[in-house]
């Protein structure tokens, strides 16, 4: 009779990077999509209104960065499912909110900023965003539960059966 301790290779889960080295992927990856998003966001505000590009080029860099992160920066090993980019956007939601009420603060202190002015204060609004989000993503989203990933269908099956649900609560720390 084979152990039931242990897994066989299709059913194991990876196990999550170091914080220190999922941070530092976070900031490369996400903060690499960050600039390419505060280029692509004052070009589009030439045509569109600043909130609408913001949120425009925030929704595509939130699905592009969901992917990334799940699969290399918090090595879930696996695409990000539906509830992996619902989480991820909410936590974009708080940052787009946050970047652009920096710029609209910024229009208020001086009417008629310089795209150089805009830049420092959206990405300097972004990277502090980006602290918050990598807690949000490395806590809740891509969080390791009871020694197990949370799966985007629930639970995984094995050759003995589908797994128990991770209880709620239990982190497990790294």
């Amino acid at each position: 009779m084979p152990s039931p301790l242990i897994q066989k290779p299709e059913t194991a889960t990876p196990a999550a990077p170091h914080p220190v080295v999922s941070f530092l992927r976070f900031v490369a990856l996400g903060g690499g999509v960050g600039v390419l998003s505060g280029l692509v966001v004052p070009l589009l505000a030439m045509t569109l209104p600043w909130a609408v590009s913001n949120a425009l080029v925030t929704a595509a860099s939130t699905l592009l960065c969901t992917e990334l992160h799940a699969r290399f920066t918090f090595g879930t090993g696996h695409r990000a499912g539906w509830r992996e980019h619902w989480q991820s956007a909410g936590s974009a939601t708080a940052a787009y909110l946050a970047t652009t009420a920096a710029v609209y603060v910024l229009h208020l202190v001086q009417p008629s900023p310089g795209m150089l002015s805009e830049q420092l204060v959206y990405l300097s609004a972004s990277g502090l965003a980006g602290l918050g989000r990598f807690a949000v993503l490395r806590l809740y989203v891509f969080t390791v539960l009871d020694g197990t990933r949370r799966s985007t269908a629930g639970t995984r099956g094995s050759a003995t059966g589908p797994r128990p649900a991770p209880v709620r609560g239990q982190l497990q720390v790294m």
